[in-house]
């Protein structure tokens, strides 16, 4: 070993390098102060609680000691949520945005949707929801388009089968809540076009099979004028989201998946600013052919899990099932719906 060496850095339980300047500094505060803090929690608090919390206490009190985040910095922070939570409402979640650029709910999506086989049967793969979905988008008849008062952009038809992963065999009663940009990159609840533009639910009879006519996705600049635009700006990044379809795609005794399709020409594959790209999602969309209502076309199916099957493939959650069913039933506010649809409830 070289003198170097006698300086490598092993970590602490909390995860803070031993001997460190970080601890050096660290060790100059109250040593007890956050174990009282947690220790402070209830009898009758949930064990799930009990240790989501305590693990949240240790490691904002350990941030801000490690940073010595001073009193000026810890109002900035303040101020930064509190902004988001006044931008949010019913059409828009930019708490939920913000967590997309720093990676968090594609890190949530993962962990919670981890699949421990490759097989080439395994359910469709996740993808974050996003801050627009809607939760009271229209029913539309099978084959209908979604296409409300764009008359600009590339029409295209997609269709496929909703399957059992396991079996192959089609699943009759699947719903599919689709929804996409216009070409200006705006979902509809951000200007003034059409309510429930490019947004539609389909039903699947007994052959499972789905279809419906909309746009070819376009990339686009997640909303820079809050604080998601805020944060990328002050760490230098883009704002750029590769061009994709949205799908949340349920049925009864199921568990429902929510994902996004990606263009496989798209720029922004590689760089997507929310981190949601994942490779069995990249699709090509085709020229369409005899079709004057569409030039290009996507065929795609939808694998999904029942709850039995899921728990191979993800963590399912104690109410998932009855969530989903008040999802496709369309019951419960739109934060309710989106936290019932990806097991985030208790």
């Amino acid at each position: 070993m070289n003198g170097a060496a006698s300086h490598e850095t092993r970590s602490q339980p909390n995860g803070t390098p031993k001997g460190s300047a970080i601890v050096r500094r660290t060790n100059r505060f109250d040593p007890n102060f956050t174990q009282h803090v947690i220790d402070t929690t209830g009898p009758k608090t949930s064990p799930r609680i009990r240790k989501v919390m305590a693990s949240l206490i240790q490691h904002i009190h350990d941030f801000a000691r490690e940073n010595e985040v001073t009193v000026d910095e810890w109002m900035a922070g303040v101020e930064f949520i509190n902004e988001a939570g006044r931008m949010s409402n019913d059409v828009r979640n930019e708490g939920q945005l913000v967590c997309d650029v720093i990676g968090l709910e594609s890190l949530v999506d993962e962990i919670t949707y981890k699949l421990v086989s490759e097989a080439d049967s395994a359910p469709t793969a996740t993808a974050i929801l996003g801050p627009f979905w809607r939760a009271d988008a229209p029913r539309r008849d099978m084959g209908a388009t979604i296409v409300q008062n764009i008359p600009d952009g590339d029409h295209t038809f997609i269709q496929g089968i909703v399957k059992d992963y396991l079996t192959g065999e089609p699943i009759e009663g699947a719903e599919l809540d689709v929804w996409h940009t216009a070409p200006n990159g705006l979902y509809e609840q951000q200007e003034n076009q059409v309510e429930h533009n490019l947004r539609g639910r389909f039903t699947t009879g007994k052959d499972g099979r789905y279809s419906f006519y909309c746009l070819r996705p376009i990339s686009y600049p997640i909303p820079d004028d809050g604080p998601a635009g805020k944060l990328l700006k002050l760490l230098d990044r883009h704002p750029m989201r590769p061009a994709h379809i949205h799908f949340i795609v349920s049925a009864p005794k199921y568990k429902p998946i929510v994902t996004q399709v990606f263009d496989r020409r798209d720029e922004h594959l590689a760089n997507d600013s929310v981190f949601a790209v994942k490779d069995s999602l990249i699709v090509d969309f085709l020229p369409r052919e005899g079709d004057p209502k569409a030039q290009f076309e996507l065929a795609y199916d939808f694998r999904l899990a029942t709850f039995e099957d899921a728990k191979k493939y993800s963590l399912v959650g104690p109410t998932e099932e009855k969530a989903s069913q008040s999802t496709v039933d369309g019951n419960g506010s739109r934060n309710e719906q989106a936290l019932n649809m990806i097991g985030a409830k208790e």
